[in-house]
């Protein structure tokens, strides 16, 4: 049935490319399935990941939000505790919180730590890192300003890192958006991506831009249209 519904839906898809509120709207007449989907967006960039000097990562505030609720997991320590409590933290703790992800636990969508605490939480590399859950400095998930870091995530703060294949896949919100709102969070983290271009990346960097609802066909943004 979904199949069926798919080639319908990639049928009204031309396989031309489109200005970015077009390609939005276009998305919101193929999506098809009965569930809110997400919003999703796939950049392939001009870069070899293997070189460090070429890694893109960063992190944006969407302006809309991703449309869900972010269960935050804090480990610090003292006062920094009621900071995170107070900021909406889902989650907060010490060693306990450490011991309990240890065993396996993972029923939260982000982690923040304070550097102080790195030194327990470095060892839940092997934990956290295939999962996308491992704090760092240059996200932001690695700080003394713990409420701040919480309050971003919960706003609707996305992690964008490349992968080897020289792409970049993030969500920009749910299909139950209006198409404006859309259209604000996917140029708001567009524009990071342009703006994280490491100087040793040469030639055309925005080489490809995709979107599309969770379940539908990607449609192709004209690159020219969203600049480099």
């Amino acid at each position: 049935m979904s199949g069926k519904k798919y080639r319908e839906a990639k049928q009204k898809v031309d396989g031309g490319s489109y200005r970015l509120d077009e390609a939005v709207g276009l998305m919101q007449q193929v999506k098809f399935a009965a569930f809110d989907e997400t919003a999703e967006i796939s950049l392939r960039l001009g870069v070899d990941p293997k070189h460090a000097d070429q890694m893109v990562r960063g992190t944006v505030v969407l302006p809309h939000g991703l449309g869900k609720k972010v269960r935050v997991c804090v480990i610090t320590a003292g006062e920094k505790i009621k900071e995170a409590e107070e900021a909406g933290a889902e989650f907060v703790g010490g060693a306990d919180l450490v011991d309990k992800v240890k065993e396996g636990w993972l029923d939260f969508d982000a982690l923040v730590t304070s550097p102080d605490m790195m030194k327990s939480v470095g060892g839940l590399g092997r934990v956290l890192g295939p999962r996308g859950l491992m704090p760092n400095p240059k996200t932001g998930t690695v700080t003394f300003e713990v409420g701040k870091a919480v309050r971003e995530i919960m706003a609707g703060k996305v992690e964008f890192r490349v992968d080897k294949n020289g792409i970049i896949h993030a969500p920009f919100g749910k299909t139950s958006f209006d198409d404006e709102k859309l259209v604000a969070n996917a140029s708001s983290l567009i524009d990071a991506v342009v703006r994280a271009k490491p100087a040793a990346s040469k030639g055309v960097y925005l080489r490809g831009v995709i979107i599309s609802s969770t379940m539908g066909p990607g449609i192709r943004l004209d690159v020219s249209q969203v600049g480099d």
